[in-house]
């Protein structure tokens, strides 16, 4: 399972998840000055996906493709403190990457070299046969070059693959995550990650799914299973699920990003304008979310003079199209009803000032769309502060029974909370241990160490 607390409360932390501190290559070579480390880390959060994306279309080999792209990261790690950091890191680590992916081709033999060295010299010449790709149509429009992105999570997202899958195998390729980490968001053992990679990538060959942009009339099918892997993709950004930091902005960046070009694909979609819009409002707070220390800033201590303006009125302006678009179909999506979640807390001068009764009721309608431990919590957080305490204590101890959020740091957190709002220090500073030892990063560990004090 991975937490989707997308959802900011007034007091309990989000979950959380890193990455880019434990894949970074740092192991082997010698430490080098403070501004390579930064070129090589700020390399790795803005190449990685497309170094990879781009080699598993020349090569049609995702091992090799992987491995190739670790590989140039590697040589980076050696190299750049010695000649300095490239004009061009990304042409620097494609061009790397490509060579090491070639050398690794030619080793299974002639035969397959030769093959491979022509798919590759077609691919850089910009052959690519049989119709355009939509990934090609948009970039023409509307950028340059191409976007072996887009396609990378289109093919991690087949259908194909079970759900768990599509979601872990785009963390991996378009995320960067290392399999510990993406083990340690679904709650299991890292070879049972490992395993499942394997399969997923096993089924993409075996089955022969394209590595493409899938045609219009394809689209309606896949688009669920997109938006739904980007949807995770940006919350492993919002909130990181292991590590030292709060935020992976390069992820909910990039996520965002993807996101802009699926509403290109498919522009009358209301709810793939209404996860934009819900992206950009999350996104927008990111500034204001993490003290100058990394420390995490709950919601009602925000300063929100430092949201970004900009992308909160482009936020709301999409939810304002994405309603219109869907005056057909009056019922509002799970998106939707987010984004409306979000734009509640975004159009709240103050957090006094907050509609905690209206969030509730869309929690409510957001509960009907099928059981998740995850809305169910925030439900419960948002009739608390839209009734009082003892309404969340109530929801939040029939969700304990349940038993479906043991090991989850934020339902101790949550009850900690209310326990304290309701005047049972003894009970809430039990809850806020329990949490602390559940809690899965150093930033919300120590706000949470930080509330027990307080009690004391």
């Amino acid at each position: 399972m991975i937490g989707n607390a997308f959802e900011d409360r007034e007091e309990p932390p989000g979950a959380s998840r890193s990455a880019s501190s434990n894949v970074f290559p740092t192991g082997g070579r010698q430490a080098a000055a403070p501004e390579i480390d930064a070129a090589l880390r700020t390399a790795f959060e803005g190449e990685w996906a497309r170094v990879v994306a781009t080699l598993i279309r020349v090569t049609g080999d995702w091992d090799v493709a992987e491995e190739a792209a670790a590989g140039a990261f590697e040589r980076a790690a050696v190299t750049w403190p010695r000649d300095g950091v490239p004009r061009t890191p990304g042409a620097w680590l494609t061009t790397t990457a490509r060579n090491l992916a070639l050398d690794r081709l030619r080793r299974r033999g002639v035969e397959a070299e030769k093959v491979k060295e022509w798919i590759v010299e077609r691919e850089f010449e910009g052959g690519t046969g049989g119709p355009p790709d939509p990934a090609d149509v948009i970039a023409d429009r509307d950028g340059p070059g191409w976007d072996d992105r887009l396609r990378l999570v289109f093919t991690c997202a087949h259908p194909a693959l079970p759900m768990e899958a599509r979601v872990a195998l785009t963390l991996r390729t378009v995320g960067g995550l290392e399999t510990g980490e993406i083990a340690r968001a679904f709650l299991v053992p890292e070879a049972t990650m490992a395993q499942r990679l394997v399969r997923a990538k096993r089924k993409i060959r075996n089955a022969g799914i394209p590595y493409r942009v899938p045609p219009p009339d394809a689209l309606p099918e896949r688009l669920g299973g997109v938006l739904a892997v980007l949807y995770l993709i940006a919350n492993e950004g919002y909130l990181a699920s292991s590590g030292d930091r709060l935020q992976r902005l390069d992820l909910a960046a990039e996520a965002i990003r993807l996101t802009r070009l699926v509403t290109q694909l498919v522009p009358d979609d209301p709810e793939a304008r209404a996860l934009l819009a819900l992206l950009l409002l999350q996104h927008a707070r990111r500034d204001a979310r993490a003290g100058a220390d990394g420390e995490l800033v709950p919601l009602d201590a925000q300063d929100r003079s430092r949201w970004d303006a900009a992308e909160i009125a482009e936020g709301l302006r999409l939810l304002e199209t994405s309603a219109r678009v869907a005056h057909r179909t009056p019922d509002r999506g799970p998106y939707r009803l987010q984004a409306e979640i979000q734009a509640v807390h975004a159009r709240a001068a103050t957090s006094a000032a907050t509609d905690w009764a209206q969030i509730a009721a869309r929690y409510d309608e957001l509960a009907g769309f099928g059981h998740s431990p995850i809305v169910e919590l925030n439900r419960a957080i948002a009739h608390g502060f839209a009734e009082g305490p003892q309404a969340a204590l109530t929801a939040l101890a029939a969700l304990e029974a349940s038993g479906s959020l043991d090991g989850y740091h934020l339902l101790p957190a949550a009850q900690a909370d209310f326990l304290r709002r309701a005047g049972e220090a003894d009970a809430a500073a039990a809850r806020y241990r329990e949490a602390i030892a559940l809690a899965r990063t150093a930033p919300e560990r120590r706000y949470l160490e930080r509330r027990l004090a307080e009690l004391a």
